[in-house]
């Protein structure tokens, strides 16, 4: 059980009047614990009140948390495990409930009266991961160092004849070869028009010269997660395509200045924004400008013209501006960034001017 974590958690859970929470997402059950398991579509869950020792849920199918949890209650296929948990639950008390919670257990959980009413409450949970620790910005950081060698190896497959699905198909072993687990989420690999939709899906199309290529990938390891995206161009790009390209790198690098403590998410968005209005691009920026990235590729919390909290340090998340011109071509350049005291780490290194591929 990682304390620190926990504490911060029912601090988290004090602040909206909150004594306790059923817990049912793994991977907030494994950075609060250690204990990481899938349990598919049986029932796990992690009891956090404020003043007991944390009990997890357990189908006795997997592996044994004793080395994480010291309270635990393991169920076989024939229990019903909201009995057990309506029991543990204070009941005259308001229970904060994880969004991940179905309403096959939530709606049994509440005519069994487990509490005097039910909230809402992952964003305890969500603002605790949300504030990396240095040993996670540090795994962070080797993760984003992976993925730029792997942006090595994808501009190195740029050629004539080669078609998105072959490049994608071989980024993973590529990947594990670097030292990750893997893809952090599947690659998106496009060419030409196809890079004017954010997110497609590679398939058969092949390169041809006069053609961009866009990369929109990362990878995994020791549990974080990286994303970055490159856009390059395949013989020689056109006065508009240079013009494209140079204004989204524009629109990344003045978002990235503007982050530091204190300054909004919105506030960042708009940055990038309008350098990419002021370009005459606007109605082509159709998106938001990044997400939050951690143990999961897209966590809660999103750069975005309606989020107007406050960036904090430790906070982790993406700056990915884009112009996409429909059945023309798109640009899209990513990096992620961690907030520091005064400003922010760039993760991200491998060159983001554009790159013609003459070969």
């Amino acid at each position: 059980m990682n304390e620190q974590r926990l504490q911060q958690v029912r601090s988290n859970l004090r602040l909206m009047d909150l004594d306790q929470m059923v817990i049912v997402d793994p991977v907030s059950i494994a950075y609060l614990t250690g204990y990481k398991n899938d349990p598919m579509e049986r029932f796990q869950a992690l009891y956090v009140a404020a003043d007991n020792e944390p009990t997890i849920f357990v189908n006795k199918l997997f592996p044994d948390p004793s080395d994480y949890v010291d309270s635990i209650i393991t169920l076989d296929d024939t229990d019903d495990p909201i009995d057990a948990l309506a029991q543990l639950c204070i009941h005259d008390a308001p229970l904060g409930i994880d969004r991940g919670l179905e309403a096959r257990w939530l709606l049994p959980l509440m005519d069994a009266q487990a509490a005097s009413a039910y909230r809402l409450a992952s964003s305890a949970v969500d603002d605790a991961r949300a504030h990396k620790d240095p040993t996670e910005q540090q795994a962070m950081a080797e993760a984003s160092a992976i993925n730029d060698q792997g942006m090595a190896w994808l501009e190195s497959q740029i050629r004539e004849g080669v078609t998105e699905r072959q490049i994608a198909e071989g980024l993973e072993a590529e990947y594990r070869r670097l030292g990750a687990w893997g893809n952090s989420f599947a690659p998106i690999v496009s060419f030409g028009a196809n890079a004017a939709d954010p997110h497609h899906e590679p398939d058969d199309t092949k390169l041809t010269r006069g053609q961009c290529v866009l990369f929109d990938v990362g990878c995994a390891a020791n549990d974080y997660c990286a994303d970055m995206t490159r856009t390059f161009f395949f013989g020689e790009p056109s006065e508009e395509f240079e013009r494209v390209h140079a204004t989204v790198v524009a629109a990344n690098r003045a978002a990235e200045a503007m982050v530091a403590p204190g300054v909004t998410f919105a506030q960042i968005d708009a940055a990038a924004r309008q350098v990419i209005e002021d370009a005459g691009y606007g109605p082509y920026f159709t998106h938001r400008l990044g997400h939050s990235i951690g143990l999961e590729v897209h966590e809660p919390g999103d750069v975005s013209s309606a989020h107007n909290d406050p960036v904090e340090p430790g906070m982790c998340f993406s700056i990915e501006p884009g112009i996409y011109l429909p059945g023309r071509f798109g640009v899209r350049i990513e990096d992620l960034v961690i907030v520091t005291q005064d400003g922010c780490q760039v993760l991200n290194h491998y060159p983001k001017d554009l790159e013609c591929i003459k070969a």
